[in-house]
């Protein structure tokens, strides 16, 4: 939801991704009050438009502190950022470069852990424990959250369901691996097999995709033991019912045990915000 009232007290959300990236002030109950954009692709100059862009949006407004969600890997808890999608950032120390600049508190974690985080805040999952969440967009990430706590890992990056192999041999990954989800089934590489934008894929295509993240996924349910997996980003809900019917029986086809018969895969319900207030659930969170 958005709005262009400025009633305080808001936390800054700065979602950053491969193409763009968005600064918005989000108020507790999750309404997205005011939003700027800022290049990312190919931008040299783009930690400085970030901070710019933020200084901007704070002026004159009661902001207690700030979230960032960044595509990954993220290290440290944000101390150190190397997104594949954006290779003019390397061990960037971003989260102390922001608290520096914008003197304030800043939280920093990867973007679809914070879609996690908001799908338990505002979503479809506040009254569930047990879940993944999955973005299906340009690259292609997930989160997890068991037992009511996201899961973090021993460096901070647990559940980048992106670089599971799916396809074995397949397509070179940005990761320096082959086959990866992301490198099968993304925004990125349909562009490459289509030579074109994703969506204009045909059904066929789109099958593929539903099946390719459901087979894949789906091959590690007996392992997570979730309920639900929510699914948001361009590409899938792009695709709509074609992706989503190809993916359940895709998962059905390979994840038999009784207790991952009746786990699906399903759109989030959280909306075009859903990333900012992922961001700014980072920020409440820190």
């Amino acid at each position: 939801m958005t709005s262009g009232a400025q009633t305080a007290p808001f936390r800054l959300a700065v979602d950053i991704g491969g193409t763009k990236a968005d600064v918005a002030l989000v108020s507790s109950d999750g309404v997205v009050r005011r939003r700027a954009r800022v290049d990312v692709r190919g931008n040299l100059s783009l930690l400085d438009d970030l901070i710019a862009t933020s200084r901007e949006m704070t002026l004159n407004a009661h902001v207690l502190g700030a979230g960032v969600a960044c595509a990954g890997p993220v290290f440290d808890e944000g101390r150190r950022v190397s997104p594949l999608n954006i290779p003019q950032w390397r061990d960037v120390p971003l989260r102390g470069l922001l608290e520096e600049s914008l003197q304030m508190p800043v939280g920093v974690d990867g973007d679809v852990r914070a879609l996690a985080l908001a799908e338990q805040r505002f979503g479809g999952a506040i009254h569930r424990r047990n879940f993944a969440s999955l973005v299906v967009s340009t690259g292609i990430g997930g989160a997890l959250v068991l037992d009511g706590r996201l899961v973090h890992g021993r460096t901070g990056n647990a559940g980048h369901l992106g670089h599971l192999i799916a396809v074995p041999e397949g397509h070179e990954c940005s990761c320096g691996s082959r086959g990866c989800l992301e490198a099968e089934a993304s925004g990125w590489a349909l562009e490459r097999n289509l030579g074109g934008s994703p969506h204009n894929a045909d059904a066929d295509t789109r099958r593929r995709v539903g099946e390719l993240v459901g087979r894949t996924v789906g091959s590690t349910l007996c392992v997570l033991d979730i309920d639900v997996c929510f699914v948001s980003g361009s590409v899938a809900l792009g695709f709509g019912d074609s992706f989503f019917q190809s993916a359940n029986r895709a998962a059905a086809d390979v994840a038999k045990l009784s207790y991952c018969e009746s786990v699906t895969f399903v759109p989030s319900a959280l909306g075009e915000d859903a990333p900012l207030l992922g961001a700014a659930c980072v920020g409440w969170d820190s």
